[in-house]
């Protein structure tokens, strides 16, 4: 089994759990796996197994290794631990979900300056904090830098770094990518930070123009170019590039290492600058170009001289104290001095020679034409500009190309204002035809991240507004101002609006009303009606009992209101059951559909106590079910015995009266 042969579920070095293929790189495949130790995500960095038996190629990953695990910072990627497995070596570093420098590039460049000069800064930091380590890159490329969605960079990749002294490239060697190598690494010799800085300055014309500066059929073809050739000024690929940031990136771009920023703080001073003169008004600008003059005499110089000139003029605005113009360096041991001719005749063609130029030459003076100062049109019309130079004995051609600038606006001029030029010579101006049209993609249902990238990527710019939707969820985007697909300048501002929720509503008061109006009425304020029903002698039948949420309190439009409606109750006759017992007069009106309520009352006779002796409502009376029936059950209570008092009357002695004859 190869490297590139590891599948899914694979297990690397007992630990290392393969979740699949990352990439793959000159020396080395990249797997994306868990860490079953710490439960974590990692990039596996393998070694080809063809490299393995290379002792230098084995040094040099293991030396990538070493470099990175002590660079911890913010926008360097960490380095966790390495080792060996099935005769090859492994490193296993911090995972970053996002895509490299690279893919961005293809996809979106050339960036807004301002983006690119906040990326490139990022790198810069990063190789900042290496350099102060003794640490040099040397393969500084936007492959080996890692963005986020939030254009957080991380520079990854330090394959062929050279830690302090210890440098594993023999002398003369070349190790790094073709076109983004500095002119000594072309070369063969020693690197510095100075190098990487070079680098760098090749990812930020890269990506301000989606172009590279040297770019040929072989790598020996580009190597050559970026030691013998200028690169074209940015501005002449994309005019959006303003003059400060261009001269930053041609000054990082110098052929001598000398010529260049000192070291990355005074790179990103510069580029600082520029972006105040971006971000500021004219008294800012003054004081940025003020700046980069401070940091860096050729950078600060350029600004008047090398941002409408040829490649090779713009290169000529560069001091080169220690670099001639064959690329090599003004130290190296001269060759060998020519054999001198033992003969006249090159001395006599010589003079020949110098007598037919010193004709020509006086000849040009006699006729040359007058020199004259070319004015400065830059921002204006061109018709008022084409009237200006005219008036001071130029000719004017025009190029058009789109940009931010109103149209008919010029935005550059070669030769620059101020400059001297023939009497008669034509300025060419660089007119904009306007930004340009774009298309307006469909943000609807996308997270407010992603419709703004959406936007910004359609090289739009946009205002957020927030509004209720009863479709969308909260935080995403419901809609844009502009139609999807409308076609509208380049650099236009749309308003994006995005999810606020449902909106909420005061929930009106239908208790008592009929159930139709109370449907209309909570229907029409957004809710949806939901309805049951309750027996009710309160209300008429089909008004609202009930309703929940209650009266005047605020709900999500769209949300469910609950409605009791009343109902109206059956009838049936009171049974008469008089003369039952309580039990059995309970159980007859509850059959009936009625309530029982029971009182008592005395009765006299004994056959009467428990026995039910009335009804209310009346037994056979209709009455609602539902209803309270009263039943009155006799309780017997015996009658009070009273004995009469007979008064005591005295014996009266009975007189019979007997008669005698």
């Amino acid at each position: 089994m190869t490297v590139a042969d590891l599948s899914p579920g694979a297990i690397v070095d007992n630990r290392y759990k393969v979740s699949s293929r990352l990439g793959a790189g000159g020396m080395a495949d990249v797997f994306l796996a868990e860490d079953q130790q710490l439960g974590r995500k990692v990039a596996l960095k393998l070694l080809h197994r063809r490299f393995a038996a290379d002792p230098d190629f084995v040094e040099r990953f293991r030396r990538e290794a070493q470099a990175a695990a002590g660079l911890q910072h913010p926008h360097v990627v960490s380095v966790y631990d390495r080792g060996s497995f099935e005769d090859t070596y492994y490193i296993a570093m911090e995972y970053l979900p996002g895509r490299s420098l690279k893919q961005l590039i293809r996809e979106e460049a050339p960036l807004d300056p301002i983006r690119a000069i906040d990326i490139t800064v990022q790198i810069l930091k990063a190789a900042r904090f290496a350099h102060r380590r003794g640490v040099i890159h040397r393969d500084l490329k936007p492959h080996n830098v890692i963005i986020d969605d939030a254009d957080q960079a991380k520079v990854t990749d330090f394959g062929i770094a050279r830690a302090g002294a210890s440098d594993m490239t023999e002398t003369g060697s070349i190790m790094g990518t073709a076109q983004y190598l500095s002119p000594e690494q072309a070369q063969g010799h020693a690197v510095s930070a100075g190098s990487d800085l070079y680098s760098i300055a090749v990812v930020l014309y890269e990506m301000l123009t989606g172009r590279l500066p040297f770019d040929g059929e072989s790598a020996v073809t580009i190597a050559l170019k970026h030691v013998s050739e200028a690169p074209v000024p940015p501005r002449r690929l994309n005019p959006a590039v303003p003059i400060e940031l261009e001269q930053v990136v041609l000054w990082a771009l110098n052929k001598n290492p000398a010529d260049r920023p000192l070291d990355a703080d005074q790179f990103i001073t510069a580029l600082e600058a520029a972006k105040a003169a971006l971000l500021g008004d004219p008294g800012q600008r003054t004081a940025s170009m003020a700046t980069l003059a401070a940091v860096g005499g050729a950078a600060g110089g350029y600004a008047g001289a090398a941002a409408g000139a040829s490649p090779q003029d713009a290169a000529a605005a560069y001091r080169r104290p220690s670099y001639d113009d064959t690329g090599s360096y003004e130290n190296e041991p001269p060759g060998e001095p020519p054999p001198r001719e033992s003969s006249l005749w090159p001395w006599i063609t010589l003079l020949i020679v110098l007598l037919i130029a010193g004709g020509a030459v006086a000849a040009y003076l006699l006729t040359r034409p007058q020199k004259r100062i070319v004015p400065t049109v830059t921002l204006q019309t061109l018709n008022t500009a084409r009237t200006i130079l005219q008036n001071d004995g130029f000719s004017v051609s025009v190029l058009n190309v789109t940009n931010t600038k109103p149209a008919g606006t010029v935005i550059g001029q070669d030769p620059q204002g101020n400059s001297k030029a023939d009497e008669g010579s034509t300025v060419t101006l660089t007119v904009s035809t306007g930004p340009g049209n774009t298309t307006v993609p469909s943000v609807v249902g996308l997270s407010e991240k992603a419709a703004k990238r959406s936007l910004t990527r359609a090289q739009l710019r946009f205002r957020v507004q927030r509004e209720t939707s009863t479709t969308i969820p909260k935080g995403n985007a419901t809609r844009t101002e502009q139609v999807a697909g409308a076609s509208v300048g380049v650099g236009s501002t749309v308003t994006l609006f995005i999810s606020a929720g449902k909106p909420t509503v005061n929930v009106p008061n239908v208790v008592g009303q009929s159930q139709s109006s109370a449907n209309t009425q909570l229907t029409n304020a957004g809710f949806v009606v939901h309805t049951t029903t309750q027996t009710s002698t309160d209300q008429p039948a089909g008004n609202v009992l009930s309703q929940s949420p209650a009266a005047n309190t605020d709900a999500a439009s769209g949300s469910t209101v609950n409605l009791v409606i009343a109902k109206a109750p059956t009838t049936a006759k009171v049974p008469d059951v008089r003369g039952d017992t309580v039990q059995g007069a309970t159980n007859a009106l509850k059959a009936a559909g009625f309530n029982v309520t029971v009182t008592t009352k005395p009765v006299t006779k004994q056959s009467k106590d428990g026995i039910v002796v009335a009804v209310q409502p009346k037994q056979n009376s209709t009455q609602n079910k539902g209803s309270a029936v009263t039943i009155v059950v006799g309780m017997f209570t015996p009658p009070t015995t009273t004995t009469p008092t007979t008064p005591t009357t005295p014996t009266t002695p009975t007189t019979s009266t007997t008669g005698t004859p």
